[in-house]
């Protein structure tokens, strides 16, 4: 894929930090992360995010990065397409600011 080496780096640790394979659940994942985070670190996300969801790879090479990246997230239980499902994480994180 290609991006830039510290966008991917900033999604990746996001991902991989938050959504990781010892989570009970993304639900469970992301109330902590709302708890434990300042407003600064929410803020700052939900940017990189977003430069994210609309830089240059496809949707295919997008959705395959987050789902690597956030191994703990099982996307079919979800019905969700991963690049859908991150869309809604910038939402929450976006409510939380408000």
């Amino acid at each position: 894929m290609v991006m830039k080496k510290k966008q991917h780096d900033e999604v990746f640790q996001f991902l991989a930090g938050n959504f990781h394979q010892d989570i009970e659940s993304p639900e469970d994942a992301l109330e902590e992360l709302l708890r434990e985070s300042n407003k600064y670190y929410l803020n700052d996300t939900v940017l990189f995010l977003k430069k994210f969801i609309n830089s240059a790879p496809t949707k295919d090479e997008k959705n395959n990065f987050i789902e690597e990246s956030a191994d703990g997230v099982y996307f079919p239980a979800l019905e969700q397409e991963p690049i859908d499902w991150l869309q809604d994480i910038i939402l929450r994180l976006e409510t939380e600011l408000k």
